[in-house]
């Protein structure tokens, strides 16, 4: 009974090991695509040993490429950020005039009555308030 629970626990840590290796694993590959200082031949060899020593290499290129990997993760995440920031403010901001003009345009054209006309113009006038 307690050997099946302690074979148990093994299963798990080394599940869990497996699955902690697999995505620094991952991470260390997704780095050397991102990496733009190395060259095709330095990624290539890291690629080699990467196969025939896996679980060194990968923690060699942890210990010693860490730094930069993180600083190009926050880079990458920012950059995808302030894009974001850029569309959202392209999209969403616009002015209560703007709004009145493009709701306008669609009254003028015959696409919206005059109820949602004034509905639309109420709701735009309202955001100012």
């Amino acid at each position: 009974m307690l050997s099946s629970v302690w074979n148990t626990a093994w299963l798990f840590f080394w599940g869990f090991a497996l699955v902690a290796y697999l995505f620094t694993l991952f991470a260390v590959v997704g780095d050397l695509f991102r990496d733009r200082e190395l060259g095709g031949l330095v990624k290539a060899i890291w690629f080699v040993f990467m196969f025939f020593l896996p679980f060194v290499t990968v923690l060699v290129y942890v210990v010693f490429r860490g730094r930069g990997m993180a600083e190009r993760q926050q880079h990458t995440l920012k950059a995808a950020q302030a894009a974001m920031d850029n569309h959202i403010r392209e999209v969403v901001h616009s002015s209560p005039a703007d709004e009145i003009a493009k709701s306008k345009a669609l009254f003028d054209a015959g696409a919206i009555t005059q109820a949602e006309y004034d509905n639309l113009k109420a709701h735009a006038l309202a955001r100012v308030v």
